[in-house]
């Protein structure tokens, strides 16, 4: 499930690796759309996701994260998607895109869905574009 993960790295869905004190720490105090999450918000929407990390081969250390909130039939939101800074510009944020869209491909999810102030790059080349028809989309926003 390496997908196009650039040499020395590795990617698992295995929830046991994720290091969740990690990846807490990064989204509460360092992704915009994150910061300030308490731990116990934070724990409950990985234990309901489907979780991906990324890891150095040889040191076995996580360097990113992205969840997936999915029915695993219809509808898929990739969110909290997150490379360390010592690891960025490597395209493992657009490898992690990637190895998200191919993973829930056999599902036959008809939508895969996220949000991004800055990143429309990355995600573009792992095939995301603008929503084809924004008028048909609302929301309940909860900030």
């Amino acid at each position: 499930m390496d997908n196009d993960l650039p040499a020395g790295y590795e990617l698992s869905t295995d929830p046991d690796r994720l290091d969740a004190d990690l990846v807490h720490r990064w989204l509460s105090q360092d992704a915009y759309w994150a910061l300030g999450r308490p731990r116990e918000k934070h724990d409950l929407a990985v234990a309901s996701s489907l979780n991906f990390g990324v890891y150095e081969r040889s040191a076995g250390a996580q360097v990113g994260y992205a969840r997936v909130v999915t029915d695993r039939a219809t509808f898929a939101w990739l969110c909290d998607v997150y490379i360390a800074p010592e690891a960025r510009g490597l395209g493992l944020g657009t490898a992690l895109a990637a190895a998200v869209r191919d993973h829930l491909a056999p599902y036959g999810v008809r939508r895969v869905l996220l949000a991004t102030a800055d990143a429309h790059e990355v995600y573009a080349k792992a095939g995301f574009v603008a929503l084809p028809k924004p008028d048909w989309w609302m929301a309940i926003v909860n900030e």
